[in-house]
């Protein structure tokens, strides 16, 4: 019993000491998994995904699709920048994934991008919307909510490892295979990372010249299709609460000088 009162102390210690601040909104994380090594893994993952659907040419298979997502996402890029410069570095790319019944979207840590053509063709998505998806999805990367929730999934590892000590003796580590385990496993973003995503993804938009009334028009048509459809892989990683539409809905007088400011508009040559 004391040992593993000692070796749940040492894994509370460690998850305390792993706490940092959140780079865009100050909020305290837990960051047993760096950004760095988050990004590095995120990369690596998404060549794995890409490659073999690239082999079976459902990869930005639709020339004007995949300018029209290319395009809106160039122009959310520079206010991400602005956001945290030293995300210029970051080896930006967006690719369509022809899944015709897959409605959903991610950016990775890092700015690795994609979006499954369900998106745009079940909902039947305007630019306006389709930028508040891309711009809540860049959000996640910049507030590094990836990283947050391989953390997450190994703090419940650090625990289980805890508990074991006293089983087998051996010393408090973390397992490649329990890291590969956290990497592989989706879970859901939190609620307050929503918000978060939210509240920054309708301002790049915004900053982007598209209209913020869109990020309401976006969840009433998910809401609508998540009734009557199925691949609708969004909800399962982006839960929507009743009152996220209100949220967002007294967002937008805040986020309309944004939308209606005169003046040229950044972009950001991605890669093809």
């Amino acid at each position: 019993m004391k040992l593993q009162t000692i070796a749940l102390s040492l894994a509370a210690a460690a998850l305390i000491a792993a706490c940092s601040t959140n780079p865009v909104t100050g909020r305290k994380q837990l960051m047993l998994v760096s950004e760095s090594s988050a990004i590095a893994s995120s990369k690596e993952a998404y060549v794995a995904m890409l490659a073999p659907l690239d082999k079976e040419g459902k990869i930005d298979n639709n020339p004007a699709t995949a300018k029209r997502v290319r395009d809106i996402t160039e122009r959310l890029i520079p206010h991400a920048i602005a956001y945290r410069p030293e995300t210029a570095k970051w080896d930006w790319a967006v690719k369509v994934i022809d899944d015709p019944k897959t409605v959903n979207a991610f950016c990775m840590a890092g700015g690795k991008m994609a979006v499954y053509t369900g998106l745009i063709t079940q909902l039947n998505i305007t630019d306006d919307e389709l930028a508040q998806v891309m711009g809540h999805e860049i959000a996640h990367a910049l507030s590094a909510h990836t990283a947050e929730k391989m953390s997450v999934a190994m703090a419940a590892d650090l625990a289980v490892a805890g508990v074991a000590m006293t089983q087998n003796n051996s010393g408090l580590a973390v397992s490649a295979g329990a890291v590969a385990a956290a990497l592989a496993v989706k879970l859901p973003n939190s609620r307050q990372a929503e918000t978060e995503a939210d509240r920054i993804g309708i301002e790049l938009a915004a900053k982007a010249g598209y209209d913020p009334r869109a990020a309401v028009t976006l969840w009433e048509k998910m809401g609508k299709a998540n009734g009557s459809k199925s691949g609708m892989e969004f909800f399962s990683t982006h839960p929507a609460p009743q009152r996220r539409m209100e949220t967002l809905n007294g967002l937008i007088e805040q986020m309309r000088p944004y939308y209606e400011a005169k003046g040229p508009r950044p972009t950001y040559k991605l890669k093809e």
